[in-house]
């Protein structure tokens, strides 16, 4: 089974053409108040454990990606393929707990939708900003709330390593990102591509984070491809 993985304050929303192309899917649709990625990983098995999924396409997107490698830390020989997408494996950074703190004190002094105004526009490439998609993202990461936010950023910050992980990943894997986008950038999906063997590396162009929004088509030929990789069963 196909599976799509959400990344922070997102849900089934930034997978909507990517169910409308692979139906049988499951998008988990976020991960209730869970503040550790362990215990989302866990969120989304016992999903598909609820569908009769044994063998699974892990696809996870931003904080999802790191979802993935907990899925695949879990539960290792059920992973048949894993793509990680704009996404990241480095460990956390001697400055991010206080910029994430000063973007969390936006919320907190201003309201949730002056942090979302603040976090979203760098996550989209400019020229896809005035777009009907966009309005779908801000109106997706503005249903979260704060109290969300909070409690993913938790689990971020919590995040263990995941080099030796990475070196154990034998399964077909598409490590993809969107070439402006400056959160996780090409540069870092080649660190992650050369840390798993046979992987593949898929820059789509034009696109920033946001990339299953901004570049469906691309991202969805991505999958098809991936997808028809053969894997163990």
């Amino acid at each position: 089974m196909l599976m799509f993985l959400p990344g922070l304050i997102c849900d089934s929303r930034i997978y909507a053409p990517q169910q409308a192309a692979f139906p049988d899917g499951l998008v988990v649709d976020g991960y209730g108040m869970a503040d550790s990625l362990a215990e989302m990983a866990r969120i989304a098995l016992a999903q598909a454990d609820e569908r009769g999924a044994d063998k699974l396409d892990v696809f996870g997107h931003s904080m999802g990606g790191r979802i993935a490698m907990e899925v695949f830390r879990l539960a290792p020989h059920r992973v048949r393929r894993l793509a990680l997408v704009s996404t990241g494996i480095h460990p956390v950074g001697e400055n991010e707990p206080a910029k994430r703190a000063e973007l969390q004190k936006v919320g907190y002094d201003n309201g949730f939708e002056a942090l979302v105004d603040t976090w979203l526009p760098p996550m989209v490439a400019d020229a896809n900003r005035d777009t009907p998609e966009y309005n779908v993202m801000r109106e997706m990461c503005l249903s979260k709330g704060q109290a969300v936010f909070d409690a993913q950023i938790k689990a971020l910050l919590g995040r263990p390593p995941f080099d030796d992980l990475l070196k154990q990943v034998r399964c077909p894997t598409l490590v993809m990102t969107g070439e402006l986008d400056a959160w996780a950038p090409p540069a870092q999906h080649e660190t992650i591509a050369a840390a798993i063997p046979g992987s593949k590396l898929v820059v789509v162009p034009g696109a920033g984070h946001m990339i299953q929004l901004e570049a469906p088509d691309a991202v969805n030929a991505a999958i098809a491809d991936w997808l028809a990789i053969p894997a163990d069963d």
